[in-house]
């Protein structure tokens, strides 16, 4: 596992527990949004192809 994964899903536990557990301030509402978005970056650069190597570029003319 990616280790912004795990980062975005210990945002997310931490929003949860601060959120349902205590009263929460706005900003820790931060974590939801911050972690959404890590989440889905981390997800979407993982299925992304890497860049090509060297010498291995579009042939034609």
């Amino acid at each position: 596992m990616d280790a912004g994964i795990v980062l975005a899903i210990a945002m997310l536990v931490t929003w949860g527990i601060a959120t349902f557990k205590y009263e929460a301030p706005g900003y820790v509402h931060l974590l939801l949004t911050l972690g959404v978005a890590l989440l889905v970056h981390r997800i979407v650069d993982r299925g992304a192809p890497g860049p090509a190597a060297p010498g291995e570029g579009r042939k034609g003319g």
